[in-house]
């Protein structure tokens, strides 16, 4: 239960460092954007996920139900940018990103894995 707690509080206080900065950096972050909301939205809705992160990782047990949703909202990361980068519409250092988001994929797994049912 302790490798729960620690994996979501990780990736919560990574999310919490990293995502804020996002929104006064829209021009160096995603120069010609067209669809701002779709960006800012972006940003509101993973610091909304880090929140879950925190609430999971208080009660791992009690939350497990809650770890197949933050599996995906880290997977969905991984497969976007994966694909974007194979169609050539994203450069490669951008794939550090979903590098990130694919070990705290692999970490949410395990702990649902190891967080016993009840």
């Amino acid at each position: 239960m302790k490798f729960a707690k620690w994996s979501f509080y990780a990736a919560a206080l990574y999310g919490f460092i990293s995502l804020p900065p996002l929104y006064f950096l829209e021009t160096m972050a995603a120069p010609g954007l067209t669809h701002p909301e779709y960006y800012y939205g972006f940003i509101g809705t993973a610091i909304a996920c880090q929140i879950l992160f925190v609430v999971i990782g208080r009660d791992p047990v009690r939350m497990r139900p809650a770890m197949p949703a933050a599996m995906v909202e880290k997977l969905s990361f991984v497969v976007a940018l994966g694909w974007l980068y194979a169609l050539h519409r994203l450069p490669g250092n951008m794939l550090l990103f979903a590098a990130f988001d694919a070990l705290w994929a692999a970490l949410f797994i395990a702990s649902w894995r190891k967080t016993p049912r009840t």
